[in-house]
């Protein structure tokens, strides 16, 4: 059988970068996406992905992008991994312009992403979404109504989605993740303020991008009748969303 073949957005960095590497190394087939097309060419080289540049809240880019997958040899699984989070403001000084970015990214650009994919993962006969939301979808924190806003809209459009197509061999998983320390995450949060962004991760042992890819590389490999509905993977070190022990551990 050839190998499966699988999209993530996103992949420029981070945990998309990390998950390009990992389903490569699980003898994946991988269409690597995001915006910045110079990451994208040399997280090919690097790992025999395939690089296709697309911005996934453009509507043209996204339907050029799964016209390309149809033709060159279908889909079996996607990760939509492409989102991030803008500004930690208290709601009464909240900036719009950033809460609507932020939505046209984690949800509009998941549901775009996805409503164009779910034809080719039928065609199938299989296929998995997994969509990559995070804590924050979960319980709410001081600053963060913005982001957790908009993936909590991610996770209630995942959840739906899988009552919606109960019955169909079309597994939906849901990975929630916890803290991160990656290169960009805290760093475009907070415009670029480089020590507000480390002091994110002070005094504990943070997630890195390897532990996401590892637990979406896990939930693709369940046999086919297994769904992980929810997967929330935290540092040892973070009870929650607003608990966190930086003891150095």
């Amino acid at each position: 059988m050839s190998a499966r073949r699988a999209l993530v957005t996103g992949a420029s960095s981070g945990i998309g970068a990390a998950t390009v590497r990992r389903l490569r190394a699980d003898g994946w087939d991988v269409v690597a996406t995001a915006r910045r097309a110079d990451r994208l060419a040399a997280l090919a080289e690097e790992t025999g992905a395939e690089a296709y540049p697309a911005d996934v809240t453009s509507d043209g880019d996204v339907a050029a992008l799964v016209t390309h997958l149809a033709a060159t040899g279908g889909l079996d699984a996607v990760v939509n991994n492409a989102g991030g989070a803008l500004g930690l403001e208290p709601v009464e000084h909240a900036d719009l312009d950033q809460w609507r970015t932020m939505y046209e990214l984690n949800v509009l650009g998941t549901l775009r992403v996805t409503k164009a994919v779910l034809p080719l993962l039928r065609e199938r006969g299989a296929g998995d979404v997994v969509v990559v939301t995070s804590t924050a979808a979960h319980g709410a924190y001081p600053g963060g109504a913005g982001y957790t806003g908009v993936k909590a809209a991610e996770q209630m459009l995942t959840t739906t989605l899988r009552w919606e197509i109960v019955g169909e061999p079309l597994r939906v998983i849901e990975i929630a993740p916890g803290a991160v320390a990656t290169e960009e995450f805290s760093l475009v949060r907070f415009g670029g303020d480089a020590e507000r962004a480390a002091k994110v991760y002070e005094g504990y042992q943070p997630l890195v991008a390897d532990d996401i890819a590892d637990a979406i590389a896990w939930t693709l490999s369940r046999p086919p009748h297994v769904n992980v509905d929810l997967l929330v993977v935290r540092p040892r070190a973070q009870a929650n969303n607003t608990t966190t022990a930086r003891t150095g551990v």
